[in-house]
């Protein structure tokens, strides 16, 4: 017996066709052109629900900010135009998950990512000199870092190079496909077909619920990278 020989079905699997299975789980037949824009909205909002659900590795990316004398913050991410002109923004910036400071030589010295508490406690927030420090705040309409220590003449031009999470990116139009690995797919569709119970079909509602939590969970369980991990006990030495 053959095999398709393809590996590319979330590739192929339109927005539209993710709306018709969602509906045919819940019983129901797609009625109106309201319906497809019902279910669009559902499945934005479960995207964004999913930022609540720990880190997606899919949405891990890497860049780099070019240091300017006496500037400590700088804007990772801008929803809106607001007209200013900002080299350092990239589109979709969630959270910044760790960065170093990278010398004209190449040469990278991590830096040590704190709280709002912690940098309101540094006493000179303008001493210059190499960044050893990152605070992120994360607005509604955007991200920013800011730096400690500042970066000075010296240090002007080389990089602070990072890595941050991305926002899953909208349904948009509905022959798209999802910005989702193929692990996802599952949970994506009995996701939405729980969303849609909660207009269509509330009798199922729970029952739906439980798929649906029980296959993502199964896939953030799958998502990431393998590594091992080492736990030792610390030693002691007294009297020494």
């Amino acid at each position: 017996m053959a095999t398709s020989g393809t590996t590319v079905f979330e590739n192929s699997f339109s927005i539209d066709e993710v709306i018709e299975e969602a509906y045919e789980r819940i019983g129901y037949q797609l009625a109106s052109g309201y319906d497809l824009k019902s279910a669009r909205r559902s499945l934005n909002i479960m995207f964004q629900e999913w930022a609540n659900r720990g880190l997606h590795y899919w949405e891990v990316d890497n860049n780099s900010i070019t240091l300017v004398d006496g500037q400590a913050t700088y804007t990772m991410f801008r929803s809106t135009d607001d007209g200013t002109s900002d080299a350092t923004a990239v589109y979709g910036v969630d959270d910044v998950l760790e960065a170093a400071y990278r010398n004209s030589s190449s040469v990278d010295f991590p830096l040590t990512k704190i709280n709002r508490s912690s940098y309101q406690g540094l006493s000179n927030k303008t001493d210059t000199g190499v960044p050893t420090q990152y605070f992120v705040q994360r607005f509604i309409d955007k991200v920013t870092i800011t730096l400690y220590l500042v970066p000075g003449s010296t240090e002007a031009g080389n990089t602070i190079n990072y890595y941050y999470v991305k926002r899953i990116q909208d349904a948009g139009a509905y022959t798209n496909v999802s910005d989702v690995p193929y692990r996802f797919v599952p949970c994506m569709v009995s996701g939405l077909a729980y969303y849609l119970s909660q207009k269509k079909a509330p009798q199922r509602t729970q029952e739906l619920k439980l798929l649906y939590e029980d296959e993502l969970q199964r896939a953030l369980a799958e998502d990431g990278s393998s590594s091992s991990s080492y736990i030792t006990p610390k030693t002691y030495y007294p009297n020494v």
